[in-house]
């Protein structure tokens, strides 16, 4: 029976030429000349801005977004924080790079799939659900469908299609 597996996951090393690409970006502006305006990954899941004001950190997010798009990574899989003042007339900014699929939003796609009227089964397993049905044309569907449903707030992709 044709299956495939539904993942959430983010690359790392593409993320880390995004934001080596962003930081040149930001080094070479004329509005952030003499700023110190930086972009810290810890490697796993988090990264920081930081600038010399809260115009340099939302730039500094939207670079980082248009530089993502390019190198074709999803959006949905990172998650912005406030921006914080970090003292010293600083500020900061947290983002999450979201990996998986937890619990919570495999149940959402889980009734997605279900509801959707096509004859196709899914099971979670471990951050990953796998898809199965008889016909290749329904998994195409439901992969679809689920790429443009709203209620699915993490980028999907399709692995393992047998």
């Amino acid at each position: 029976m044709p299956s495939f597996d539904l993942v959430s996951s983010l690359d790392i090393g593409e993320m880390k030429n995004t934001i080596q690409m962003t930081q040149k970006q930001i080094n070479a502006r004329y509005d952030f000349k003499g700023s110190d305006c930086t972009l810290d990954f810890n490697g796993s899941n988090q990264l920081e801005i930081k600038g010399d004001s809260e115009y340099q950190v939302k730039t500094t997010l939207g670079i980082l977004y248009e530089n993502m798009g390019k190198r074709g990574l999803g959006l949905k899989c990172i998650e912005a924080k406030d921006i914080t003042p970090s003292g010293n007339q600083k500020f900061k900014q947290m983002i999450l790079l979201n990996s998986g699929i937890d619990k919570e939003k495999a149940k959402t796609i889980n009734k997605i799939i279900k509801n959707s009227n096509l004859k196709v089964t899914s099971q979670y397993l471990d951050e990953k659900i796998r898809v199965t049905s008889k016909k290749i044309d329904d998994l195409q569907g439901i992969f679809k469908q689920l790429k443009s449903d709203k209620n699915v707030e993490i980028d999907l992709r399709m692995e393992n299609m047998k």
